[in-house]
């Protein structure tokens, strides 16, 4: 595995390398870093050049100046100038894998920048407005945001939480403290300046029905009827487009050993 650092505007980009042939970008969501794919990284590097990294303002890549509310658009152009670093080209574009806000910038990185994209996985994107109960969800955006410079980060996962009311699932290995403990300081960033921004970015489902990439919305065999699982199949639908099935919830993919095979065959077909 090689570490390298890119520098983007107003931030500094860790990620990671592993593997040889085609490029498959993994884009993580949530408190997540690179760490929280390296046993799919492993487990895909046989055949492919996989490249994850900490997204902008958590962990190992910090923003330049202070905590700012972010964009998909940005983490979007970030997820570009990634796979342009690691020498992805129009004559050989890259496979991409998103889950939960990271299958957001995803779906950003294929309508944005398609001529650096074949084929997207967007495992569970938060992307509410696609829904018919929106209002609630952008309701509870607003209360998130709103809690968070009243009464603290600690306070708006709560209310995040409790409206989201989804179960969580265990990895197959216990993180590390270190991954742990990264984590754990990237909630305040992900309340106060994450969850209310992605929680209402809209897709621009015209250009991914009309561009040239392959998108595939993907949802977990035991997360149904959560809502990034309902928004995953309603992206299906609106994209008129099969939704593909994934073992375990939400995280499944902290389960490489089940995942990986179908992700792999999902990037095959």
């Amino acid at each position: 595995m090689k570490v390298e650092t890119l520098t983007v505007p107003g931030a500094t980009l860790r990620y990671e390398v592993r593997g040889n042939g085609p490029v498959l970008l993994l884009i993580c969501g949530g408190v997540y870093d690179a760490e929280g794919f390296a046993g799919l990284a492993e487990a895909l590097a046989e055949d492919r050049t996989v490249v994850t990294y900490d997204r902008r303002g958590n962990s190992r890549s910090p923003l330049d100046g202070p905590p700012a509310v972010q964009s998909v658009e940005e983490h979007g152009d970030d997820a570009y100038r990634l796979l342009a670093a690691v020498g992805v080209t129009e004559d050989e574009p890259a496979e991409v894998f998103g889950n939960s806000s990271g299958a957001e910038i995803a779906l950003e990185l294929a309508a944005r920048h398609p001529e650096l994209v074949r084929t997207v996985v967007a495992h569970e994107p938060p992307a509410f407005e696609l829904l018919a109960d929106a209002m609630r969800w952008r309701d509870l955006m607003r209360e998130v945001e709103a809690t968070f410079h009243r009464d603290g980060w600690g306070a708006a996962m709560a209310v995040f939480g409790e409206g989201m009311a989804m179960a969580g699932e265990p990895a197959a290995a216990p993180p590390s403290p270190e991954f742990m403990a990264r984590m754990q300081g990237n909630l305040p960033f992900f309340a106060g300046y994450e969850v209310p921004a992605f929680g209402v970015w809209v897709p621009d489902l015209d250009s991914l029905r009309a561009g040239p990439v392959r998108v595939v919305p993907a949802v977990g065999a035991a997360s149904a009827g959560e809502p990034p699982h309902r928004v995953g199949v309603e992206l299906a639908d609106r994209l008129g487009v099969e939704v593909a099935q994934f073992p375990g919830g939400h995280g499944g993919h902290g389960n490489p050993a089940a995942f990986a095979p179908r992700l792999r065959e999902v990037l095959s077909d």
